[in-house]
């Protein structure tokens, strides 16, 4: 059987989330065992989660998480179907199945009442998007491109075509979509390619050139502009954390982060940063960064470091939301090599809170929890407790 728990579309899931994770020497699960001894003041063990058993999943059945729905989308009936359940209850009936267009995928997000069930292809572009009542699962309308939820409203965009990186950039014209109807309502266009980054009620829009533009998505007016240096922008950088704005970059023959505000994006700080793999996400109203040496966590507003964690360089980020404003929630091997260690990182840092048991694998956060595969034809969802 080979059940696939969808681990989002590029903004939600980077690039580097989709590696194996780096072996583990038996040192390390020493060191691992001895630093949740300590980080949990030898007072109490990281709890053992009970699960919460989900739906029977078909083979090759792909999972979703999108708001308070768990979705099952089952490729092998003609047409396929999509089932939605209640994240909270993932044990109880469906609340409601409907058939969906044969696609090769399917990621989801949700815009106030609407599903947005984005169709992929082979090479994991999206191909077309429907909007579909939240309620019931029926369509509302089709586009034939890439749609966002900003906020409660909607977007739609051409991905530029690429077999390599899907989904890393955009050309055309950015469309406003009339969430009701799907007809568009105001158009920008793109004079080149573009990397898009959809913001509670705003647009960022972020040309080849260096030139950045935040959008008002109810109306498309232009609230900030500003020129950025030249650096690999894509979904993943730069990152946006309330009103600040953090973008790595060439310095020079060094790489530095700089951090700017919104909506002026007028430069406030620069920091230098090592040279090699870097990732930057949000997590709880910071910049959390993970290079190849250590984690650790910036304030977008002054560039300041907040804390540092050395070993969270070997625990692997679980993708979830594309836009979050809460902790990431990172897995790690634990001691005996075969169960994992689930962690918070957050404001004050990391805190080691669940161990799963052996067997449980492919995690995505969902709501509240994690929704993990366990060998067998369904799938479990794990509560956590993500301070």
């Amino acid at each position: 059987m080979s059940v696939l728990i969808e681990l989002g579309d590029d903004r939600g899931a980077p690039l580097d989330e989709r590696r194996a994770p780096p072996p583990v020497s038996p040192g390390w699960r020493l060191a691992a065992l001895v630093a949740v001894c300590a980080l949990l003041g030898g007072a109490a063990p990281a709890a053992r989660l009970t699960p919460q058993v989900g739906p029977a999943v078909p083979a090759r059945a792909t999972v979703l998480g999108a708001g308070p729905l768990l979705l099952v989308v089952d490729p092998d009936p003609n047409p396929p179907t999509l089932s939605a359940y209640d994240w909270a209850a993932p044990d109880g009936p469906p609340r409601w199945r409907v058939t969906v267009p044969p696609a090769a995928g399917w990621s989801a997000e949700v815009a106030g009442d609407l599903l947005l069930l984005v169709e992929r292809d082979q090479a994991r572009g999206a191909r077309a998007t429907t909007g579909r009542s939240m309620r019931t699962g029926q369509p509302v309308w089709r586009r034939p491109e890439r749609v966002y939820a900003v906020g409660d409203a909607v977007v739609a965009v051409s991905e530029v075509r690429s077999a390599s990186e899907p989904g890393r950039r955009v050309e055309g014209t950015v469309h406003f979509v009339e969430p009701a109807t799907g007809a568009t309502r105001w158009s920008v266009p793109v004079p080149s390619t573009a990397v898009l980054r959809a913001l509670p009620g705003q647009l960022l829009l972020l040309q080849d050139d260096g030139l950045a533009r935040l959008l008002d998505a109810r109306d498309g007016t232009e609230r900030g502009r500003g020129r950025l240096p030249p650096a690999d922008y894509g979904p993943d950088n730069p990152q946006v954390v309330g009103a600040h704005l953090v973008l790595r970059h060439p310095s020079g023959s060094a790489v530095a982060l700089t951090g700017y505000d919104l909506p002026g994006l007028a430069p406030r700080w620069q920091a230098p940063v090592q040279a090699g793999e870097l990732t930057l996400r949000p997590c709880q109203g910071l910049i959390c960064g993970q290079d190849e040496q250590e984690r650790w966590a910036i304030d977008a507003g002054t560039g300041v470091r907040v804390w540092t964690w050395p070993a969270g360089v070997r625990w692997r980020t679980v993708a979830g939301p594309r836009v979050t404003a809460g902790p990431l929630v990172v897995l790690g091997m634990a001691a005996d090599g075969r169960r994992s260690l689930v962690a918070t990182v957050g404001r004050d840092g990391h805190r080691v809170s669940a161990v799963l048991p052996a067997g449980v694998t492919d995690c995505r956060r969902v709501g509240a929890g994690l929704v993990c595969r366990d060998g067998t034809a369904q799938v479990t969802f794990w509560p956590l407790d993500a301070r």
